[in-house]
C-alpha cells in the first residue's frame, strides 16, 4: 500500500468503477476525487471507501495480543479508565470494480490512555516497558468485521486525539502486504468527553484536528462518528483496500 494515498473518501458504485476502468484503465483510480457518499449495490451493507494511509508513528509494538477487549494490562488485568468505545472495522477489498469482504485479516489497534500515555515504550515523559494496555489485534470474520472494546483516547503534546491501526491481510501467493493509518474524532465530541474525569485532570488539550500536522494529510477521511450507547460509545469504520 502507498503512503499518503490520494484516492480518499469516494464511494464507488460497481457501474461507475467498471465504466471508469473500461474508459481509461485502472490508472484513473489513483486520482483525487471529491468526497461523495453513494450506496453500493450488492451484498455489502457497509459503504466501500478507500482511505488514505498515514504514518505508523513511534509507538507500534507487535505484541501479538489476540484479544477483542484491549483495555486491560494482561499482566494484572487492571482495566484502563476512560469512556467506553466499541470499535468495529469493516475490512473490504476493492478490485476490478468489485468490493468484497476480506476475511482472516489481522487488524491491530493501539493508542494512548486518558493521560496520553502509551504502553510498553520508553518515552521522555513516561516509561511503561512491560505493560500492554490498549493494544491488541483481531482477525476479521467472513464478513470482514473485526471488533474491539477500548476507551476514548486522551491527548498528548503536538498531536490531536487519535487511534492507530494496521491491517495485514492473509498472504496471497507468498506475498504479504499491510495498510497502516490513524483514526480521528470530531473535535466537539472530544471536548465533551474530555471535560469529564479521568481526562479533565490532564487539563485542556493543546492541538485540535486542523492544527495536527498528520491529520492535515487526509485526516478528514479518517474521522469516526461514534454514537452514544447505554454505557459509552460505538462506531463502525468501513475501509476498502486496493490489493494487487
Amino acid at each position: 500500500m502507498r503512503e499518503n494515498d490520494q484516492q480518499i473518501g469516494y464511494i464507488l458504485s460497481r457501474r461507475e468503477a467498471l465504466a471508469l476502468m473500461g474508459a481509461a484503465g485502472a490508472g484513473l483510480l489513483v486520482g483525487g476525487w471529491p468526497n461523495k457518499a453513494r450506496a453500493v449495490p450488492g451484498t455489502l451493507r457497509s459503504p466501500c471507501i478507500v482511505r488514505p494511509e498515514q504514518t505508523e508513528g513511534p509507538y507500534f509494538v507487535d505484541e501479538r495480543l489476540h484479544r477483542s477487549d484491549i483495555r486491560a494490562d494482561p499482566a494484572n488485568e487492571q482495566v484502563t479508565p476512560g469512556a467506553l468505545l466499541a470499535l468495529t472495522f469493516q475490512v473490504m477489498r476493492f478490485h476490478a470494480g468489485e468490493c468484497r469482504p476480506i476475511p482472516n485479516a489481522q487488524v491491530d489497534v493501539w493508542h494512548c490512555d486518558a493521560m496520553g500515555v502509551y504502553s510498553d515504550v520508553r518515552d521522555p515523559g513516561f516509561k511503561t516497558l512491560g505493560q500492554k494496555f490498549l493494544r491488541g489485534y483481531q482477525i476479521s470474520d467472513a464478513e470482514g468485521s473485526a471488533r474491539f472494546l477500548t476507551i476514548y483516547p486522551g491527548w498528548y503534546p503536538i498531536r490531536t486525539v487519535h487511534i492507530h491501526f494496521k491491517i495485514r491481510p492473509a498472504p496471497v501467493a507468498g506475498r504479504s502486504v499491510e495498510f497502516t493509518s490513524q483514526l480521528y474524532f470530531p473535535d466537539e465530541l472530544t471536548d465533551r468527553i474530555h471535560a469529564n474525569l479521568p481526562y479533565s485532570s490532564k487539563g485542556r488539550r493543546r492541538i485540535r484536528n486542523q492544527h495536527d500536522f498528520i491529520f492535515r494529510n487526509g485526516g478528514n477521511q479518517l474521522i469516526l462518528e461514534p454514537s452514544g450507547t447505554n454505557d459509552g460509545y460505538a462506531v463502525t469504520f468501513p475501509i476498502a483496500l486496493q490489493l494487487s
